[in-house]
Protein backbone atom coordinates (compact mmCIF):
# COMPACT_ATOMS: atom_id res chain seq x y z
CA UNK A 1 0.00 0.00 0.00
CA UNK A 2 2.85 2.32 0.85
CA UNK A 3 4.56 1.58 -2.48
CA UNK A 4 1.33 2.41 -4.30
CA UNK A 5 0.97 5.72 -2.44
CA UNK A 6 4.58 6.57 -3.15
CA UNK A 7 4.04 5.99 -6.84
CA UNK A 8 0.81 8.01 -6.80
CA UNK A 9 2.39 11.06 -5.20
CA UNK A 10 5.82 10.77 -6.73
CA UNK A 11 7.12 13.66 -8.88
CA UNK A 12 7.00 11.47 -11.99
CA UNK A 13 3.32 10.66 -11.39
CA UNK A 14 2.42 14.29 -10.82
CA UNK A 15 4.20 15.25 -14.04
CA UNK A 16 2.34 12.55 -15.98
CA UNK A 17 -1.04 13.73 -14.72
CA UNK A 18 -0.18 17.32 -15.58
CA UNK A 19 0.84 16.31 -19.10
CA UNK A 20 -2.44 14.42 -19.56
CA UNK A 21 -4.38 17.51 -18.47
CA UNK A 22 -2.42 19.68 -20.86
CA UNK A 23 -3.16 17.28 -23.70
CA UNK A 24 -6.90 17.45 -22.93
CA UNK A 25 -6.92 21.25 -22.54
CA UNK A 26 -7.05 22.15 -26.29
CA UNK A 27 -10.01 19.83 -26.74
CA UNK A 28 -11.87 21.47 -23.88
CA UNK A 29 -10.98 24.92 -25.13
CA UNK A 30 -12.29 24.02 -28.56
CA UNK A 31 -15.51 22.74 -27.04
CA UNK A 32 -15.97 25.90 -24.95
CA UNK A 33 -15.16 28.17 -27.90
CA UNK A 34 -17.48 26.18 -30.16
CA UNK A 35 -20.34 26.52 -27.69
CA UNK A 36 -19.73 30.25 -27.38
CA UNK A 37 -19.46 30.63 -31.13
CA UNK A 38 -22.78 28.83 -31.67
CA UNK A 39 -24.40 31.00 -28.99
CA UNK A 40 -23.06 34.20 -30.59
CA UNK A 41 -24.30 33.13 -34.03
CA UNK A 42 -27.75 32.35 -32.65
CA UNK A 43 -27.89 35.72 -30.91
CA UNK A 44 -26.86 37.49 -34.13
CA UNK A 45 -29.53 35.65 -36.13
CA UNK A 46 -32.24 36.51 -33.61
CA UNK A 47 -31.11 40.15 -33.44
CA UNK A 48 -30.96 40.41 -37.23
CA UNK A 49 -34.45 38.95 -37.55
CA UNK A 50 -35.88 41.26 -34.89
CA UNK A 51 -34.32 44.36 -36.43
CA UNK A 52 -35.38 43.68 -40.00
CA UNK A 53 -38.81 42.29 -39.19
CA UNK A 54 -39.73 45.53 -37.44
CA UNK A 55 -37.89 47.87 -39.81
CA UNK A 56 -40.43 47.64 -42.60
CA UNK A 57 -38.12 46.07 -45.17
CA UNK A 58 -40.46 45.15 -48.02
CA UNK A 59 -41.54 41.51 -48.17
CA UNK A 60 -39.35 40.54 -45.15
CA UNK A 61 -41.22 38.20 -42.77
CA UNK A 62 -42.65 40.20 -39.84
CA UNK A 63 -42.89 39.19 -36.23
CA UNK A 64 -46.50 39.90 -35.41
CA UNK A 65 -46.55 41.10 -31.83
CA UNK A 66 -50.02 41.47 -30.38
CA UNK A 67 -53.23 40.98 -32.31
CA UNK A 68 -53.83 44.36 -33.94
CA UNK A 69 -56.51 44.27 -36.60
CA UNK A 70 -55.10 47.36 -38.33
CA UNK A 71 -52.24 47.49 -40.81
CA UNK A 72 -50.89 50.72 -42.26
CA UNK A 73 -49.56 50.23 -45.79
CA UNK A 74 -47.05 52.96 -46.61
CA UNK A 75 -46.07 53.23 -50.25
CA UNK A 76 -42.41 54.18 -50.64
CA UNK A 77 -39.59 53.64 -53.08
CA UNK A 78 -36.62 52.87 -50.90
CA UNK A 79 -34.51 51.49 -53.73
CA UNK A 80 -34.33 54.61 -55.88
CA UNK A 81 -36.53 56.14 -58.53
CA UNK A 82 -37.93 54.27 -61.49
CA UNK A 83 -37.97 57.17 -63.92
CA UNK A 84 -35.18 59.17 -62.29
CA UNK A 85 -32.68 58.99 -59.45
CA UNK A 86 -33.78 60.36 -56.12
CA UNK A 87 -31.84 63.27 -54.68
CA UNK A 88 -31.23 64.28 -51.04
CA UNK A 89 -34.59 66.03 -50.76
CA UNK A 90 -36.49 63.00 -52.02
CA UNK A 91 -34.68 60.77 -49.53
CA UNK A 92 -35.42 63.27 -46.75
CA UNK A 93 -39.13 63.27 -47.62
CA UNK A 94 -39.16 59.47 -47.52
CA UNK A 95 -37.37 59.31 -44.15
CA UNK A 96 -39.75 61.85 -42.64
CA UNK A 97 -42.83 60.04 -43.92
CA UNK A 98 -41.63 56.64 -42.71
CA UNK A 99 -40.72 57.97 -39.26
CA UNK A 100 -44.14 59.61 -38.97
CA UNK A 101 -46.03 56.40 -39.76
CA UNK A 102 -43.76 54.22 -37.64
CA UNK A 103 -44.19 56.44 -34.59
CA UNK A 104 -47.97 56.43 -35.09
CA UNK A 105 -48.14 52.64 -35.52
CA UNK A 106 -45.97 52.04 -32.45
CA UNK A 107 -48.06 54.43 -30.40
CA UNK A 108 -51.34 52.66 -31.13
CA UNK A 109 -50.13 49.08 -31.52
CA UNK A 110 -50.81 48.88 -35.26
CA UNK A 111 -48.78 46.99 -37.83
CA UNK A 112 -46.81 48.98 -40.40
CA UNK A 113 -46.05 47.49 -43.82
CA UNK A 114 -43.59 49.62 -45.78
CA UNK A 115 -43.93 48.60 -49.41
CA UNK A 116 -41.34 49.43 -52.04
CA UNK A 117 -43.18 50.68 -55.10
CA UNK A 118 -40.16 50.27 -57.39
CA UNK A 119 -41.56 46.79 -58.05
CA UNK A 120 -43.62 48.55 -60.71
CA UNK A 121 -40.66 47.85 -63.04
CA UNK A 122 -41.80 44.26 -63.35
CA UNK A 123 -45.15 45.40 -64.76
CA UNK A 124 -43.71 47.64 -67.49
CA UNK A 125 -44.31 45.15 -70.29
CA UNK A 126 -47.98 44.89 -69.26
CA UNK A 127 -48.78 48.64 -69.18
CA UNK A 128 -49.30 48.33 -65.42
CA UNK A 129 -46.69 50.80 -64.15
CA UNK A 130 -49.28 52.57 -62.00
CA UNK A 131 -51.57 49.67 -61.11
CA UNK A 132 -49.38 48.11 -58.43
CA UNK A 133 -51.50 49.25 -55.47
CA UNK A 134 -53.91 46.36 -56.02
CA UNK A 135 -51.13 43.78 -56.10
CA UNK A 136 -49.40 45.26 -53.04
CA UNK A 137 -52.64 45.18 -51.05
CA UNK A 138 -53.12 41.50 -51.87
CA UNK A 139 -49.55 40.70 -50.84
CA UNK A 140 -49.90 42.64 -47.60
CA UNK A 141 -53.10 40.79 -46.72
CA UNK A 142 -51.20 37.53 -47.07
CA UNK A 143 -48.41 38.95 -44.96
CA UNK A 144 -50.76 39.85 -42.10
CA UNK A 145 -53.39 37.08 -42.13
CA UNK A 146 -55.00 38.08 -38.81
CA UNK A 147 -55.48 41.76 -39.60
CA UNK A 148 -58.92 43.05 -40.59
CA UNK A 149 -58.49 46.61 -41.86
CA UNK A 150 -55.71 47.94 -44.09
CA UNK A 151 -55.04 51.67 -44.33
CA UNK A 152 -53.24 52.66 -47.52
CA UNK A 153 -51.14 55.84 -47.34
CA UNK A 154 -49.14 57.38 -50.17
CA UNK A 155 -45.62 58.59 -49.41
CA UNK A 156 -46.54 62.28 -49.48
CA UNK A 157 -48.89 62.04 -46.51
CA UNK A 158 -48.35 63.13 -42.93
CA UNK A 159 -50.35 62.15 -39.84
CA UNK A 160 -50.85 65.51 -38.16
CA UNK A 161 -52.63 64.31 -35.01
CA UNK A 162 -50.76 61.16 -33.89
CA UNK A 163 -52.63 60.95 -30.59
CA UNK A 164 -55.90 60.12 -32.39
CA UNK A 165 -56.44 56.44 -33.11
CA UNK A 166 -58.19 55.01 -36.15
CA UNK A 167 -60.87 53.69 -33.86
CA UNK A 168 -61.63 57.17 -32.57
CA UNK A 169 -61.28 58.90 -35.92
CA UNK A 170 -63.25 56.44 -38.06
CA UNK A 171 -64.42 53.13 -36.69
CA UNK A 172 -66.12 53.90 -33.38
CA UNK A 173 -68.74 55.85 -35.32
CA UNK A 174 -68.32 54.35 -38.76
CA UNK A 175 -71.99 54.78 -39.73
CA UNK A 176 -71.91 58.46 -38.85
CA UNK A 177 -68.48 59.07 -40.37
CA UNK A 178 -69.29 57.55 -43.76
CA UNK A 179 -71.96 58.01 -46.39
CA UNK A 180 -73.25 55.88 -49.26
CA UNK A 181 -75.14 58.33 -51.47
CA UNK A 182 -73.43 60.70 -53.90
CA UNK A 183 -76.32 63.14 -53.80
CA UNK A 184 -74.49 65.74 -51.70
CA UNK A 185 -71.02 65.47 -53.21
CA UNK A 186 -70.42 64.00 -56.66
CA UNK A 187 -67.49 65.73 -58.40
CA UNK A 188 -67.47 63.24 -61.31
CA UNK A 189 -71.24 63.30 -61.81
CA UNK A 190 -71.42 59.53 -61.49
CA UNK A 191 -74.87 57.88 -61.60
CA UNK A 192 -76.61 58.50 -58.30
CA UNK A 193 -78.48 55.20 -58.41
CA UNK A 194 -78.18 51.88 -60.21
CA UNK A 195 -80.40 48.77 -59.78
CA UNK A 196 -79.90 46.09 -57.12
CA UNK A 197 -77.70 48.07 -54.72
CA UNK A 198 -77.91 46.91 -51.09
CA UNK A 199 -77.10 49.85 -48.82
CA UNK A 200 -77.33 47.60 -45.76
CA UNK A 201 -74.34 45.57 -46.93
CA UNK A 202 -71.25 45.51 -44.73
CA UNK A 203 -68.78 48.31 -45.52
CA UNK A 204 -65.60 46.86 -46.99
CA UNK A 205 -64.06 49.87 -48.73
CA UNK A 206 -63.87 53.43 -47.40
CA UNK A 207 -62.77 56.02 -49.95
CA UNK A 208 -62.55 59.83 -49.77
CA UNK A 209 -63.43 62.03 -52.72
CA UNK A 210 -61.51 65.11 -53.81
CA UNK A 211 -62.20 67.65 -56.52
CA UNK A 212 -61.30 65.08 -59.17
CA UNK A 213 -63.26 62.10 -57.89
CA UNK A 214 -62.14 59.08 -55.86
CA UNK A 215 -58.80 59.57 -54.11
CA UNK A 216 -56.65 56.54 -53.32
CA UNK A 217 -53.86 58.41 -51.56
CA UNK A 218 -55.44 57.52 -48.22
CA UNK A 219 -58.18 54.90 -48.04
CA UNK A 220 -59.28 51.89 -45.98
CA UNK A 221 -60.10 48.38 -47.13
CA UNK A 222 -61.35 45.43 -45.08
CA UNK A 223 -60.33 41.79 -45.44
CA UNK A 224 -63.41 39.91 -46.67
CA UNK A 225 -64.71 37.69 -49.42
CA UNK A 226 -66.12 40.82 -51.07
CA UNK A 227 -62.64 42.35 -51.08
CA UNK A 228 -61.10 39.21 -52.58
CA UNK A 229 -63.53 39.46 -55.50
CA UNK A 230 -62.89 43.19 -55.87
CA UNK A 231 -59.10 42.82 -55.96
CA UNK A 232 -59.33 39.98 -58.48
CA UNK A 233 -61.50 42.00 -60.83
CA UNK A 234 -59.56 45.20 -60.23
CA UNK A 235 -56.40 43.37 -61.33
CA UNK A 236 -58.08 41.82 -64.35
CA UNK A 237 -56.28 42.29 -67.70
CA UNK A 238 -59.45 43.74 -69.24
CA UNK A 239 -58.85 46.98 -67.40
CA UNK A 240 -55.14 47.52 -67.80
CA UNK A 241 -54.92 46.25 -71.38
CA UNK A 242 -58.10 47.70 -72.86
CA UNK A 243 -58.34 50.95 -70.91
CA UNK A 244 -54.77 51.91 -69.98
CA UNK A 245 -54.66 54.62 -72.66
CA UNK A 246 -58.05 56.06 -71.65
CA UNK A 247 -57.73 56.14 -67.87
CA UNK A 248 -55.26 58.76 -66.70
CA UNK A 249 -55.44 57.72 -63.05
CA UNK A 250 -55.15 53.99 -63.75
CA UNK A 251 -56.57 51.89 -60.91
CA UNK A 252 -58.43 54.89 -59.52
CA UNK A 253 -60.33 55.33 -62.78
CA UNK A 254 -60.95 51.58 -62.92
CA UNK A 255 -62.54 51.67 -59.46
CA UNK A 256 -64.75 54.59 -60.46
CA UNK A 257 -65.85 52.66 -63.54
CA UNK A 258 -66.70 49.55 -61.52
CA UNK A 259 -68.54 51.58 -58.89
CA UNK A 260 -70.64 53.20 -61.62
CA UNK A 261 -71.65 49.91 -63.23
CA UNK A 262 -71.51 47.11 -60.65
CA UNK A 263 -74.20 47.02 -57.96
CA UNK A 264 -72.28 44.61 -55.71
CA UNK A 265 -69.24 46.91 -55.65
CA UNK A 266 -71.41 49.91 -54.84
CA UNK A 267 -73.06 47.88 -52.06
CA UNK A 268 -69.76 47.33 -50.23
CA UNK A 269 -68.31 50.82 -50.77
CA UNK A 270 -68.72 53.84 -48.53
CA UNK A 271 -67.31 57.34 -48.75
CA UNK A 272 -65.75 59.40 -46.01
CA UNK A 273 -65.44 63.19 -45.84
CA UNK A 274 -62.06 64.03 -47.27
CA UNK A 275 -60.73 65.96 -44.30
CA UNK A 276 -61.28 63.04 -41.93
CA UNK A 277 -58.40 61.04 -43.43
CA UNK A 278 -57.08 62.90 -46.48
CA UNK A 279 -57.05 66.71 -46.21
CA UNK A 280 -55.27 68.60 -49.01
CA UNK A 281 -52.86 71.50 -48.61
CA UNK A 282 -53.30 74.75 -50.49
CA UNK A 283 -52.00 74.16 -53.99
CA UNK A 284 -53.77 70.86 -54.59
CA UNK A 285 -57.15 71.16 -56.30
CA UNK A 286 -56.32 74.77 -57.11
CA UNK A 287 -59.58 75.22 -59.02
CA UNK A 288 -61.49 74.56 -55.77
CA UNK A 289 -59.51 76.99 -53.64
CA UNK A 290 -61.33 77.83 -50.43
CA UNK A 291 -63.55 74.73 -50.40
CA UNK A 292 -63.78 73.76 -46.74
CA UNK A 293 -64.55 70.15 -47.61
CA UNK A 294 -61.11 69.67 -49.17
CA UNK A 295 -58.35 71.68 -47.55
CA UNK A 296 -56.44 71.14 -44.33
CA UNK A 297 -57.50 73.23 -41.34
CA UNK A 298 -55.01 73.87 -38.58
CA UNK A 299 -57.77 75.28 -36.40
CA UNK A 300 -59.81 72.07 -36.67
CA UNK A 301 -56.76 69.84 -36.14
CA UNK A 302 -57.34 67.72 -39.22
CA UNK A 303 -56.04 64.18 -38.87
CA UNK A 304 -53.97 63.61 -42.03
CA UNK A 305 -52.67 65.85 -44.78
CA UNK A 306 -52.01 64.46 -48.26
CA UNK A 307 -49.66 66.57 -50.37
CA UNK A 308 -51.14 65.09 -53.53
CA UNK A 309 -49.49 66.20 -56.75
CA UNK A 310 -46.65 68.04 -55.01
CA UNK A 311 -44.16 66.47 -57.43
CA UNK A 312 -45.86 68.30 -60.31
CA UNK A 313 -44.70 71.89 -59.98
CA UNK A 314 -44.76 72.14 -56.17
CA UNK A 315 -42.13 71.54 -53.50
CA UNK A 316 -42.68 68.17 -51.80
CA UNK A 317 -39.70 68.67 -49.49
CA UNK A 318 -40.85 72.13 -48.42
CA UNK A 319 -44.42 70.99 -47.81
CA UNK A 320 -43.34 67.93 -45.83
CA UNK A 321 -40.99 70.05 -43.68
CA UNK A 322 -43.76 72.58 -43.09
CA UNK A 323 -46.33 70.02 -41.96
CA UNK A 324 -43.80 68.13 -39.85
CA UNK A 325 -42.96 71.30 -37.90
CA UNK A 326 -46.60 72.33 -37.70
CA UNK A 327 -47.61 68.95 -36.30
CA UNK A 328 -44.84 69.10 -33.70
CA UNK A 329 -45.98 72.59 -32.71
CA UNK A 330 -49.61 71.52 -32.45
CA UNK A 331 -48.73 68.53 -30.28
CA UNK A 332 -46.58 70.71 -28.02
CA UNK A 333 -49.36 73.26 -27.63
CA UNK A 334 -51.95 70.56 -26.96
CA UNK A 335 -49.98 69.45 -23.88
CA UNK A 336 -50.43 72.90 -22.36
CA UNK A 337 -53.96 73.50 -23.62
CA UNK A 338 -55.74 72.58 -20.32
CA UNK A 339 -53.66 75.20 -18.50
CA UNK A 340 -54.10 77.93 -21.09
CA UNK A 341 -57.85 78.31 -20.61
Amino acid sequence: MKDKDDRLFSPASRTSRMLNRLRRLPTRLRQVLLRRRVLIILLLIVSWFLIFSESGVPFFPRLRWGSSKFVIILAVNQGGGVMQWKGPKEWAVERTSIANKKAYADRHGYHLAIQDMSIKKRYAHEWRESWEKVDVIRQTMKQYPKAEWFWWLDLHTYIMEPSISLEKQVFNRIDNNTYRSLADYNPLNLPLEIPFVDNTHQINLIVPQDCGGFNLGSFLIRRSEWTDFLLDIWWDPVFYEQRHMQWEHKEQDALEHMYSNQAWIRSGTAFIPQRLINAFPEGACAEQRGDKRIFYSQHDHDFVVNMAGCEWGRDCFGEMEHFQKLSASLQQNSRWWPFSK
